[in-house]
């Protein structure tokens, strides 16, 4: 087990305990000199006697002193006032590969010694070498310097101290460095860790969205429990590319992955950029969730029709058949939570509000559409008008009693269909609520005048032959 080495407080308290030891060493040679000059009756043997005591003292305090700075753990460097190289410890020497060069110069320092920045070629700049800053007054420290010898980089800390005399000036400058091999290692283990955990983290927020965490008040995943629950009011989409089986059965497995996530990447950022997320997958499905404005589901369906317009020519363009897909929005209160068993666990929702929004996208098939709204999401809107849509239908959730208005969005239908439903959109409205009043044959005059000026209006088409089977034509 390797002994701690001494922190900096702890060598510089002993180095000032030593140098104030010196200090009243000296004092006590002054007085045994001046008590020599008193003495003036005493005999020349006598005289020489007490100088040669003094002399001896002072220099068992040097010995000491060099005993005590050889026997140090850490390197140790002295400059004189001039800023020329006066000492190096054992250590020192062991650490920066050579012996006291005395004369050497603080501007030569760097290079002498081959003390560089840390992790590169360039010589360290001697002005903010620590021990040169001593010189000046300072007290400095760094840990970027590193020494390079026999192919090897060793990596210190420094600290730099002046040392004053009697009058206040500088005498010298001490620096005190140590090898922090170990601890730049431990430190580059740690950045290593952190890094590999940050990726983790990455990695599990595609499986469990961070804003579901969020949503749960959760700062972290490994904060999840099972059970973890919250009842919040957001938009759930929907969305679900048509005849996806048949679309399948003609590609291989490698074929169908790389089909299917080149879809995903470009549905998922037409998501994100509308402050959704993505709760899952399912198959070719997608489920997202929306915390903010219904607007925001709304923009989301919106935009990912026409990524998948550009997709679409991208598509045409290798060979391959142009896809065709259906969203479904509602909004609504939801439970938010964790579900499963103490080994596997899975975020999921939970509410008739998830089940109208898949009900939803399921009704564009019928329709023959591309985004359905539920009035629960057209109320939420904060400016309805900026939309183009139309109600077309009004339908029932399977355990409910209340019917559901349902709103088809067409601003991205091609221009010339969008433009032709704008046109037609009083007379097919009118048209809808004779219908559902029971008045077939004056709605299908209005359907039919729709289908005039609009001959590709799905809808229209439907109720009209809806109008013909209650007339029994």
């Amino acid at each position: 087990m390797l002994e701690e080495e001494p922190s900096r407080e702890q060598l510089l308290l002993e180095l000032a305990s030593l140098r104030q030891e010196i200090k009243v060493l000296k004092q006590e040679k002054a007085d045994l000199e001046i008590l020599l000059e008193m003495t003036t009756e005493h005999s020349d043997t006598v005289e020489a006697e007490l100088h040669n005591k003094a002399e001896e003292v002072v220099k068992e305090s040097e010995k000491r002193l060099l005993q005590f700075l050889e026997a140090m753990p850490v390197g140790v460097v002295v400059l004189d006032a001039q800023g020329q190289l006066y000492y190096l410890n054992n250590r020192a020497q062991q650490l920066m590969g050579k012996k006291t060069i005395p004369g050497v110069k603080a501007k030569e320092l760097a290079e002498v010694y081959q003390i560089y920045v840390a992790e590169t070629n360039q010589l360290y700049p001697f002005e903010k070498l620590p021990i040169v800053r001593a010189i000046k007054g300072e007290n400095a420290t760094a840990d970027d310097l590193e020494i390079h010898h026999n192919g090897q980089r060793t990596p210190l800390e420094v600290w730099g101290t002046p040392i004053f005399d009697k009058k206040g000036n500088i005498a010298y400058a001490i620096a005190a460095f140590q090898d922090i091999t170990e601890r730049k290692q431990a430190e580059a283990e740690r950045l290593k860790f952190m890094n590999e955990l940050f990726e983790l983290n990455q990695a599990l927020s595609r499986f469990v969205p961070r804003q579901f965490l969020q949503l749960l008040d959760k700062e972290s995943i490994v904060d999840i429990q099972l059970g973890d629950q919250a009842q919040k009011e957001m938009s759930v989409l929907f969305s679900d590319i048509r005849n996806f089986a048949t679309l399948s059965e003609k590609m291989t497995p490698a074929e169908n992955f790389k089909f299917i996530n080149s879809y995903f990447s470009r549905m998922e950022l037409a998501i994100i950029e509308n402050q959704g997320f993505i709760d899952k997958y399912i198959g070719d499905a997608i489920m997202a969730l929306f915390s903010g404005n219904a607007d925001d589901a709304v923009k989301a369906g919106i935009t990912m029709l026409h990524e998948l317009t550009a997709y679409n020519q991208n598509r045409q363009k290798s060979g391959y058949v142009p896809i065709k897909i259906g969203i479904g929005i509602n909004t609504g209160s939801l439970m938010l939570g964790t579900v499963g068993g103490a080994s596997r666990m899975d975020s999921t929702v939970i509410s008739d509000t998830v089940n109208l929004a898949s009900r939803l996208e399921g009704l564009t098939k019928d329709y023959g559409v591309s985004l359905l709204i539920s009035h629960y999401t057209f109320c939420q809107l904060q400016e309805p008008n900026q939309y183009a849509f139309r109600i077309i239908d009004r339908v029932k959730v399977k355990g409910k009693s209340v019917a559901v208005s349902v709103y088809e969005i067409f601003d991205a239908d091609l221009p010339e269909i969008r433009e032709a439903k704008l046109a037609t959109k009083t007379q097919f409205e009118q048209a809808l609520l004779l219908y559902n009043a029971g008045i077939s044959n004056q709605a299908a005059d209005l359907f039919e005048e729709c289908l005039r000026q609009n001959p590709r209006d799905t809808v229209a088409q439907i109720y009209r032959s809806r109008c013909s089977w209650r007339d029994g034509g």
